[in-house]
This record gives structure tokens, C-alpha cells and sequence, in this order.
């Protein structure tokens, strides 16, 4: 299945219906949630794992158990530890641009700086620690600046509540996910990603009426529908992160090499980002109600 995230997509912790690259360079077919003896049996055509089921039968938990140790494989403390320092960049920089009180138009200049290196960190064919964290600088460069202008002028205390919003999320999904509550099937991508496409060509939409027809646009941001896509935007950003919970299970269970857990950090990163800006959204139409 393929993750909606980007970051996830290129390489070879995509798993979806038709062919994709696998860690090694080696071409890997097929659903192992689809029907079919030979979809059911991801080891079929995974080089790194090891097969532990007779050919042609499914494994009985429906996913692969985890691979063996083996050395410079990408591990669980590998992607918590990438992530820990990505993360990690932003609320650093993001403090000092709010200390700073950096403007606006530097702001806008770090988010675009940010996009750009997202962008050709996505598009690369190997993870560049150097991109991602330059992107994580960035990226907490305009969360500090934007964050500090809402909590000064929309409402006192809004950044702090998105913050415990976003962690609640994220705790909230992790539970979910590893209780099995909820559980990433083609069918659940299927939803997330049509969901996520109609969101965003409405926000665009949405855009463009603001800059040529001046005020809100269609009014997707303010108001009763702004709450609403706002709660839609959350709900959204957790759909990415159970996706994301499951290609992370699966590039371990596979044997991902170990510079995956970059790439997994910095995927798990924009999906955190995602949700933290939509808690900011949505708060200050609140607040400005």
C-alpha cells in the first residue's frame, strides 16, 4: 500500500497494487492485502525478508512478522532517534524565532525556503540528513514567527494549545494503531486519499477567490465552515499518521536499510507539521469568533 505521504511513496516502503522499487533497486509486485496466494505472501517478492509461510500461503496475522536482526537495518530506536532530532530542530528554531520576534516577511521567506528543500528532499532517491534537518530549521523558522503573531494578537495561549493538541493526536493515534482500533487496509488509503485530495483543491479554491475577490474566499476559513474544515484538517493529519505508523511497521518489518529512519523521521515531521498548523487554523477562528 502506498503511504499518502510523499516522503514514504518513493521509496520502497510503498506497497500498492502495481509494481515498486524496493530498498535494493529490485523491482517488488503486488498487494499483500490483495487477493491471490501470491499477494498474500509479502515475502514473495520482498529481497529483504525471509520467508516463514509455505508458498502461495498467507501469514495468519495478514502482515509480515518482523525480519530478523541483521546489521544496518533500519530499527524502531533508529526512527524514534531521527525523529527526536527532527523534531527536535523545529522547537529549537521555532523558540529562537519567537524570542526573536522575527517578522512576517521573514516568516513567509523560511517557508518557502523550507518547501523548496521538502521538495527536493522528496524527489531524491536517497535521504540526505543534511535536507531534512535544513528543512526542520526552516520549517520551525516560520511555526516560531506565525505561532508568536496568533498568540499576540488572535488569542494568548493559542500556539500552547495546538501544541497539546498535536501531542494528543499523536498519542491518541499511536494508542489506536498499535491496539489495532484502527487499522490501515487498501481501502482505508483508498478514503485518506480521496479525502485529502478534495481537501486540498478546496483550500485552493479557496485561495484563489481570497487574492482575486479579496476577503475569505468561499469562506472556508472563517466562520462555521472554517471550524469545520479546520476539524476536518485534524482529522485528516491523523488519517497521515496512522498511514505513516504502518509504512515505518513495514519498512521495519522488510528490512528497510537504516538511512530509511531519516526519511521516516522527516515524513513523520510534515505529517506533525500538517496537523499543528490545522490546530493553529482552526483555534484562531475560534478565538476570532
Amino acid at each position: 500500500m502506498r503511504s499518502s505521504n510523499p516522503v514514504f511513496s518513493r521509496r520502497g516502503l510503498s506497497r500498492d497494487g502495481g509494481a515498486a522499487t524496493g530498498f535494493a533497486g529490485q523491482q517488488q509486485a503486488g498487494n499483500p492485502y490483495a487477493a491471490g496466494p501470491a499477494a498474500n505472501n509479502p515475502y514473495a517478492t520482498n529481497p529483504y525478508a525471509q520467508q516463514t509461510a509455505a508458498p502461495g500461503q498467507p501469514h495468519p496475522q495478514g502482515a509480515p512478522p518482523a525480519a530478523p536482526a541483521q546489521t544496518g537495518r533500519m530499527t524502531i530506536d533508529d526512527v524514534v532517534a531521527r525523529t527526536g532530532i527532527t523534531l527536535g530542530t523545529v522547537i529549537v528554531t521555532a523558540a529562537a524565532a519567537w524570542i526573536l520576534n522575527v517578522s512576517l516577511g521573514v516568516a513567509i521567506a523560511a517557508a518557502l525556503i523550507a518547501m523548496v528543500l521538502a521538495f527536493v528532499q522528496i524527489f531524491k532517491r536517497k535521504a540526505s540528513p543534511a535536507l531534512i534537518l535544513g528543512y526542520a530549521a526552516f520549517e520551525g523558522v516560520f511555526l516560531g514567527a506565525i505561532s508568536n503573531y496568533l498568540n499576540s494578537y488572535v488569542g494568548n495561549g493559542v500556539a500552547m494549545q495546538a501544541v497539546l493538541g498535536t501531542m494528543a493526536v499523536f498519542a491518541a493515534v499511536l494508542f489506536m494503531y498499535k491496539q489495532r482500533i484502527i487499522r490501515v487496509t487498501r481501502r482505508f488509503y483508498k478514503f485518506v486519499m480521496a479525502a485529502a485530495i478534495g481537501f486540498i483543491l478546496l483550500m485552493g479554491v479557496n485561495l484563489l477567490f481570497a487574492v482575486f475577490a479579496g476577503g475569505d474566499g468561499l469562506g472556508f476559513r472563517s466562520g462555521g465552515l472554517g471550524i469545520l474544515f479546520g476539524v476536518l484538517g485534524v482529522v485528516l493529519g491523523a488519517a497521515f499518521l496512522a498511514l505513516d505508523f504502518k509504512q515505518v511497521e513495514d519498512g521495519i518489518a522488510y528490512g528497510a536499510p537504516r538511512e530509511e529512519s531519516w526519511l521516516a523521521a522527516f515524513g513523520l515531521t510534515l505529517t506533525l507539521v500538517w496537523i499543528y498548523l490545522e490546530f493553529l487554523r482552526l483555534l484562531s477562528i475560534l478565538n476570532s469568533d
